[in-house]
């Protein structure tokens, strides 16, 4: 899709800023015409000579044939009347038209970054996976932002347009023979502005992937910074986007002094158009020029009138051909057709009365060749838990991806109480699921506003009630303002242990019918371990319970444990029965176990 079709396909959805904006554009310069063909009359007039209509255009002769009844000074003072009510209603729909434009290209800009949103939210996690964070908020930021600039530019360029269209309407009625000539001159004109356009659109790419790049890099500095930190590369970082900078301005500076050019040479090419109809009148109307001295006047005056808005469109081409490229980039981002998007189900989940079944289970992610899952088979009853263990890399972690639907198998199915998952809506399904990872997330806002996520409508009692559920009470009222404190940036201000057990408050507020652990307390010491798992039996209990642990301590209690060696699954039973059987488990159990007193 081209950038004009984008601009296109929004403005549709708002017919009537739209047509309001053609309406009054056209009304503008129509009342702009009329008050400048009938100013040279006038002042010829106010001056005290005679008017000679003869030979005159149709449209001058009726224009004035309105006036024929009055003599002396009420004629021109009637005139004058009409020539300032025509400037006056200029001027007012010109104020009209610039509200509407205004509010049309606000409009335009609030569904793209809607429109942007929206997509943001629906899209598969897939989609982060390939793409940079810091490119996203580039586009949904600088080039939305330079995509509105465009819009606006769209929207002058229309009004612009039409009142160069009346215009050249009125040179028709006056005179079609200069007015044919104005306009392939205006048009070879504009052919010499089509070397600078050209260049704008070149010099807009380059500035637009030199934003880009800045903003993926300072994004990617901001989120490493403890280890740019802790490997002193300051100095290294800095030269990094110093230069990164320099690239930008360089590109900038190339797109202002292109666009620079226009304006004098648009101011060139119209003074040696009025030259040339100068000449020409005087060549077409040999003999005639003191008879028809108001007519050529005011077929001059309107064309001087004119020319301004010709050199407003080509600048404004020139602007928007150097905006091109981010409306170019914003179509990009906001096309569907070649984003990854789950299907939504129909089904609305409401409870399970079974269990979870995964069935022949295999998922490879997009884009990759490795198996991470080969022909998983597990039961999950409801009410129960089950742990997975293995080595890193064994697909635990994926295996758990699947139950909330972050992905869907390549081959198999999961089923909840004999029901394809895929059939359950998926906003009702994940509403069913608390997750509790080791990388727990916390927005830079209240303890309360942070646990309160998942569940607006929970009232102080139930916050609290979750807290203490979840051992946090006790440091969460010894904080600045208790439930109130600002947590920073990912809980930055809390130890991990805290950030863990306000995840698991955060959970059980939410009550969940299934619970997904993934090795939620593998970082942790053993002090914040023991708070953390005394809270998380809390939370475990008389739910379906998913665990990924490292450490065995923490899941010998599960129901059942499955081994997961390179995607399949080796070893299935308690904690007792595999290590009577002495495989994997036993081996995982044994050296992990007596590595134990070396970490204490």
């Amino acid at each position: 899709m081209l950038p004009n079709q984008l601009l296109l396909k929004f403005a549709l959805r708002h017919p009537l800023p739209l047509i309001g904006t053609i309406v009054l554009g056209f009304s503008g310069a129509l009342f702009n015409g009329v008050s400048t063909m009938l100013m040279i009359p006038v002042v010829l007039g106010l001056l005290g000579q005679e008017i000679n209509l003869k030979g005159a255009p149709p449209l001058l002769q009726q224009a004035f044939a309105s006036f024929e009844h009055l003599v002396g000074d009420a004629r021109f003072l009637t005139m004058m009347a009409c020539v300032l009510v025509a400037i006056l209603l200029k001027n007012v729909t010109s104020y009209a038209s610039t509200l509407t434009s205004g509010h049309l290209s606000r409009a335009l800009v609030s569904d793209i970054r809607k429109e942007g949103l929206r997509l943001l939210l629906d899209v598969d996690l897939e989609f982060y996976v390939k793409t940079k964070v810091g490119d996203l908020i580039n586009r949904l930021g600088g080039e939305v932002g330079a995509t509105a600039t465009a819009i606006r530019t769209a929207v002058q360029m229309l009004s612009t347009v039409i009142t160069i269209f009346v215009f050249l309407i009125i040179l028709l009625s006056i005179s079609w023979q200069l007015t044919i000539i104005s306009t392939v001159l205006l048009a070879i004109a504009s052919l010499s502005n089509s070397f600078f356009v050209k260049r704008a659109e070149k010099f807009g790419q380059q500035l637009s992937d030199q934003s880009r790049d800045y903003s993926v890099a300072v994004l990617e500095m901001l989120s490493g910074i403890r280890l740019v930190k802790s490997t002193a590369s300051e100095s290294r970082e800095y030269q990094k986007l110093e230069q990164l900078i320099h690239a930008r301005e360089d590109a900038d500076f190339r797109s202002q002094a292109n666009a620079s050019l226009i304006p004098p040479v648009n101011e060139m090419i119209g003074i040696l158009v009025i030259v040339a109809i100068l000449l020409l009148g005087r060549l077409f109307f040999r003999g005639q020029i003191e008879a028809l001295s108001a007519i050529l006047l005011t077929y001059l005056l309107i064309l001087f009138r004119m020319l301004p808005f010709v050199g407003q469109l080509n600048n404004a081409r020139g602007a928007f051909a150097n905006l091109a490229p981010s409306v170019s980039v914003v179509n990009e981002f906001l096309r569907r057709d070649n984003k990854p998007f789950m299907s939504k189900g129909h089904i609305p989940y409401t409870a399970m009365t079974e269990g979870i079944r995964f069935e022949n289970l295999s998922f490879t992610y997009p884009g990759h060749d490795r198996q991470v899952l080969n022909q998983v088979n597990l039961w999950l009853p409801k009410g129960t838990t089950l742990a997975l263990v293995g080595s890193s890399g064994a697909g635990k972690s994926t295996l758990a991806d699947l139950l909330p639907r972050f992905y869907d198998p390549t081959a198999g199915r999961i089923l909840l109480d004999d029901r394809d998952l895929k059939d359950f809506e998926l906003c009702t399904l994940r509403q069913s699921m608390g997750i509790v990872s080791q990388d727990t997330f916390l927005f830079n806002d209240s303890v309360r506003n942070n646990l309160a996520y998942a569940r607006r409508d929970a009232s102080d009692e139930q916050i609290i009630a979750a807290a203490k559920r979840a051992n946090a009470y006790e440091f969460i009222v010894k904080l600045p303002q208790g439930f109130d404190t600002l947590i920073g940036d990912r809980g930055v201000m809390l130890s991990g242990g805290q950030r863990q057990r306000l995840a698991i408050a955060r959970a059980l507020l939410r009550d969940p019918e299934i619970l997904i652990l993934d090795e939620a307390t593998s970082a942790l010491d053993t002090v914040s371990e023991r708070l953390v798992q005394g809270a998380i039996d809390e939370l475990r209990r008389d739910r379906t319970t998913l665990v990924i642990a490292h450490r065995l301590s923490t899941i010998q209690t599960a129901d059942q444990i499955a081994v997961l060696d390179k995607g399949h699954v080796v070893e299935i039973g308690t904690h007792a029965d595999l290590l009577k059987q002495g495989g994997l488990y036993a081996q995982l159990h044994s050296m992990q176990f007596s590595e134990e007193p070396q970490t204490v």
